[in-house]
């Protein structure tokens, strides 16, 4: 049965449909449960103008983050915000499922071919799905279980080790609090995929004070005080009365923002204690996550005084070892300067040795079976560059290698292809042929620059279209004196020496 409310049948027949992007569909689902109370939908430019320059919302109400929907122009045009029957936009999921239906009550340009647009939202149909929805519990819920008093919440945006399990504790003994820990599942999230990162802090509850646990999609909006002050915001809907400070920003919304003394382990008792408590000789600092990074990466143990087993199993198999995790070799560059032919050599060397499951995905290729019917427009080439980085990433989520080596001309394309790969736990290899544009045109196999030189063929990259070069590159190859063998093998150290295969003996 659904809960969620209904449009009379002539508004949803005629109403546009909108995927909004990941941080906006959090921003949705928080919407709709009420844990941006006071907020009923997105902002209109009135409320937006209200808070950049009052911090408050158009009826006095303190609030200092700007929550936002931004949709396609084209949409847009179809709405009329004075008709009540016409000015509905049904907001879905990822794979098209409605989700809430948005009254359009303003609209303002954004850039070309995209329009903000500000109203009310109101769900549609039974909640969504997808795992651990369990946990997804409203802040209506959450407070009707918790007890009266005090209420420590924390933000376990990461997986909880012994000192932050240590902090944990000694702050709820402290306040003489009821804990309620806020686990992160937002698709934009961070080091580990939100499945992963629910398993691994549950994990770790038998480490901790009694608690209520919750799945809250909180957004990132990239600026550290604009995402204190909306978890501080969304803690407190949930019930929140202390917030454990998990950085170094102290903003609290309004709540009390607890800020932990930095602990150390006592190798005299195998305690956690401040570390300034702990004589020198006896002091054994955190391990930073760099070096948990480098443990995983590399297939070694977290050590038990650090880690508790339970997390530790949890932590490598969502993070194992590099050799067998998947990965996206994404090869970019000119026509003709060399990538086909050294992914082609590549996928061959990889296959030889047989470790990896190993998946080309060459840009004339995937032209034809992926993504026939495209052109060579700039909005084109980034549809093209979408549909390969998915395919690339869905390969990688499931521990084989991607190599892809389209053009890729454009900054902004490429790095949604790495933020698309890392999202699934994978790893991203950025390979350059930086093999110059002169030196493409001489070998021009194709033709390609002869037509565009002779006005035959427009964007064309590198004659009237631009290429980007990457600033980011993890490996940069220019083919002009390097043979297809020498190539290879320089990618192939490069795998190896950053353990994504076995090293192997030039006769092995």
């Amino acid at each position: 049965m659904s809960n969620g409310w209904v449009p009379p049948d002539e508004v949803l027949r005629d109403a546009p449909a909108y995927s909004p992007r990941p941080g906006e569909q959090a921003d949705l689902e928080l919407l709709l449960t009420g844990a941006y109370t006071p907020l009923t939908g997105f902002m209109t430019r009135a409320e937006l103008v209200s808070v950049s320059r009052r911090g408050r919302l158009t009826d006095g109400v303190p609030w200092s983050v700007p929550v936002t929907l931004q949709v396609p122009t084209a949409l847009v045009e179809r709405l009329d915000v004075r008709d009540p029957t016409h000015r509905t936009l049904v907001l879905t999921d990822g794979e098209g499922a409605p989700m809430a239906a948005l009254e359009v009550a303003d609209t303002w340009p954004i850039r070309d071919g995209v329009t903000g647009v500000g109203g009310p939202v109101r769900r549609l149909g039974d909640g969504g799905h997808g795992p651990f929805q369990r946990l997804r519990r409203t802040p209506e819920e959450i407070r009707s279980l918790l007890p009266p008093g005090r209420v420590l919440g924390v933000v376990a945006d990461r997986p909880l080790h012994r000192p932050q399990l240590a902090q944990i504790a000694h702050a709820t003994r402290t306040l003489g609090a009821h804990l309620l820990v806020l686990i992160p599942v937002g698709a934009d999230g961070g080091e580990l995929p939100p499945e992963a990162l629910v398993r691994s802090v549950f994990a770790a509850r038998d480490r901790m004070p009694p608690a209520t646990l919750v799945a809250v999609p909180l957004p990132r909006r990239r600026e550290e005080i604009a995402d204190a002050l909306l978890r501080a915001r969304v803690s407190a809907a949930y019930g929140v009365t202390h917030l454990l400070s998990t950085g170094e920003t102290l903003s609290g919304a309004g709540l009390r923002v607890l800020v932990p003394r930095e602990l150390a382990y006592d190798n005299r008792d195998g305690q956690w204690r401040w570390r300034e408590d702990i004589p020198p000789r006896n002091r054994r600092q955190a391990l930073t996550q760099a070096e948990i990074d480098d443990l995983l990466d590399r297939g070694f143990p977290l050590p038990e005084w650090h880690t508790p087993p339970a997390v530790a199993k949890e932590l490598v198999h969502a993070r194992p070892p590099r050799r067998y995790r998947g990965l996206v070799i994404f090869l970019t560059g000119l026509s003709g300067s060399g990538k086909s032919t050294i992914a082609r050599g590549l996928t061959d060397a990889l296959r030889e040795q047989g470790e990896r499951t190993v998946t080309l995905l060459d840009g004339d290729i995937v032209r034809r079976e992926l993504s026939a019917g495209l052109g060579f427009s700039k909005a084109d080439r980034d549809t093209n560059i979408r549909r390969i980085s998915w395919v690339a990433a869905e390969i990688a989520r499931h521990r084989g290698v991607a190599i892809c080596c389209p053009i890729a001309p454009y900054e902004q394309a490429r790095a949604e292809a790495r933020k698309m790969t890392l999202a699934t736990g994978a790893g991203f290899l950025l390979i350059h042929v930086s093999t110059p544009l002169e030196v493409c045109e001489q070998r021009d196999r194709k033709g390609l620059y002869a037509r565009a030189r002779a006005g035959l063929l427009t964007g064309m990259t590198g004659v009237d279209d631009p290429y980007e070069e990457p600033t980011d590159a993890d490996l940069t190859l220019d083919t002009t004196d390097l043979s297809v063998e020498e190539a290879v093998q320089a990618v192939l150290h490069q795998l190896a020496e950053t353990g994504w295969v076995e090293p192997r003996h030039p006769n092995g």
